[in-house]
């Protein structure tokens, strides 16, 4: 097989890049490799195979089709009120919920109108809705013609996604008290909204010092840089191992231990851990416990746990620490809805940041209440959750604030599915999916993972110089690095088999790692991955075997 035909130097220039901008560079060498040999009419063998991504390739179809059905319905709704060519009024409440059983009898072989029909059945009766209101927010809300009142997130499009969360993410063990929810453009909007609201509410400066347990997903990493923040930022490192070779991805004592330091204002994680994809272990939440109790009280956690769904028994440290939790949830992976930009923001009504902000000199509340002066006669009780809508839409713009509103229909309806046994059917198929892929590359790598029962397994992160070290020992590991730059590996497998893979480093992780997406591609491809993984690593080792003459 060819090498790379780039120099070491400038292997090492495209490191200093984001993960997901160098998987552009990899993607090209891919389909490089893809392309016609000259002068041959055939197309090359090889076929691009990119892992790089956590796009999932599978797609909730049932609360779809059951969106699309109560579409059927707002516009009956809409023309029952003003019908004018194609033009129509907004839906009605009085009576919606009557009529809506109505539609439902006349109309059974619409597609989606079963399972829509169970979902309105099921949150009238789990959450005691009136159901001529519920009714009326789908339908309304389904056709858009009003702004998102309340701004911050519907009413019982909260309630239901409260219900989700403390099923799905605290394992039916929601934590005393209220979680209030903002309807968000997916975690991505939700983690800059946090951070923006942070700072222009001064419960952190530029310069402050945080954390991050990484691995990391890589924005956790960017973001802290930005010379808007510039925060100090100390790493807690999972750096444990299961046995020689094998990485476990956990965090060892003396590392959470860091945490200690009433300097740290802020920590940030992925709970299950992206790339590694492992829940928080119950020992490091206790050990996080135990220093808010008795070390840093006011440190804060903004917890991003877009994987819980797919780790048995996850509960996120959001419900063990509610009065410190900042939760971040998107809806993308679990129901294949990048798309649709859906996610929240969860806070705890008892909390450390209100707290804070209410025990501010005066001046620094003066310099608060003139912010959000427009919005209220008492901006001093403004909760922090609704300066996050309102920062959202520079305080000016807060009135037209908040998450659209069929965006907040289709988030009910994943959350009620969810709760029917449909939607447990289709969780426990999607956790099969990954767990498989896993079982495939690993089978194709012949490489060794530590077992553990808190796996998510939507990534792998696989350390190859951990590898070289087990199977080849402590030479071979200090050959690789000695002559060569730790994404040589990745270069090599987009330009001599079209693999796209992301570096592992760029995540904060072990430089020799690489990120495995299990989530985008076919089950077989998977296999095909790791016997070209496996390749690769026998050509180094070759390599290896041939300096020594």
């Amino acid at each position: 097989m060819p090498k790379t035909t780039l120099t070491r130097a400038q292997i090492k220039e495209y490191a200093q890049l984001s993960p997901f901008e160098l998987k552009n560079i990899f993607i090209d060498l891919a389909q490089q490799a893809q392309a016609d040999e000259p002068g041959q009419k055939d197309k090359s063998s090889v076929q691009m195979l990119n892992a790089g991504r956590g796009n999932p390739n599978w797609t909730a179809t049932g609360p779809r089709e059951a969106f699309y059905a109560l579409g059927y319905f707002s516009l009956a709704e809409s023309r029952r009120v003003w019908t004018a060519d194609n033009l129509g009024g907004m839906p009605e409440k009085d009576g919606s919920g009557d009529r809506f059983d109505a539609f439902v009898r006349k109309n059974p072989a619409l597609p989606g109108i079963e399972l829509l029909q169970k979902c309105v059945e099921h949150a009238v009766e789990r959450f005691g809705f009136d159901k001529d209101a519920f009714v009326h927010e789908l339908t309304d809300s389904s056709v858009g013609d009003n702004y998102p009142v309340p701004d911050r997130m519907l009413v019982h499009a909260e309630q239901v996604v409260r219900g989700y969360i403390a099923d799905e993410m605290f394992d039916k063990r929601p934590p005393e008290g209220n979680v209030s929810y903002f309807a968000t453009e997916g975690g991505t909007a939700a983690m800059c909204y946090i951070f923006d609201s942070l700072m222009k509410n001064g419960i952190l400066k530029k310069g402050d010092k945080i954390a991050l347990m990484v691995p990391v997903f890589t924005p956790y990493i960017e973001i802290p840089e930005l010379d808007t923040y510039e925060f100090d930022v100390t790493y807690v490192q999972a750096s444990n191992f299961a046995e020689e070779g094998v990485r476990e991805w956990r965090y060892p004592t003396e590392e959470v231990a860091k945490l200690e330091d009433p300097e740290i204002k802020l920590v940030c994680l992925v709970n299950p851990s992206n790339p590694p994809s492992l829940a928080l272990s119950e020992r490091v939440a206790d050990q996080i416990k135990t220093i808010v109790a008795e070390k840093n009280p006011n440190l804060l956690i903004v917890t991003d746990d877009v994987y819980g769904t797919f780790v048995e028994g996850f509960r996120s440290i959001a419900a063990d620490l509610p009065r410190n939790t900042l939760l971040v949830y998107s809806y993308s992976k679990h129901y294949g809805c990048t798309g649709w930009r859906l996610g929240v923001i969860g806070l705890h009504d008892d909390n450390v940041i209100d707290e804070m902000i209410a025990g501010f000199p005066q001046d620094a509340k003066d310099a608060l209440n003139k912010r959000y002066g427009t919005l209220t006669l008492e901006p001093e009780k403004i909760r922090f959750i609704d300066r996050l809508v309102a920062d959202s839409r520079q305080v000016a713009l807060n009135h037209t604030a908040g998450l659209s509103l069929p965006q907040q229909v289709m988030m009910t309806l994943f959350s009620l599915f969810d709760m029917l046994d449909e939607g447990q059917e289709y969780k426990h198929r999607i956790r099969a999916i990954v767990n498989r892929r896993l079982d495939l590359l690993l089978e194709g790598a012949q490489m060794k993972i530590a077992d553990d029962p808190q796996r998510a397994g939507y990534y792998i992160e696989l350390d190859l110089l951990a590898e070289a070290e087990r199977v080849h020992g402590k030479e071979f590991a200090d050959f690789l690095e000695q002559n060569y730059e730790p994404i040589d590996s990745l270069f090599r497998l987009a330009q001599q088999t079209g693999v796209v893979l992301l570096n592992g480093g760029g995540f904060e992780g072990p430089e020799w790692s690489v990120r495995v997406s299990l989530a985008n591609l076919d089950d077989l491809d998977y296999l095909k991955i790791g016997h070209h993984l496996r390749s690769i690593f026998d050509d180094y080792a070759q390599e290896w075997r041939a300096s020594k003459g």
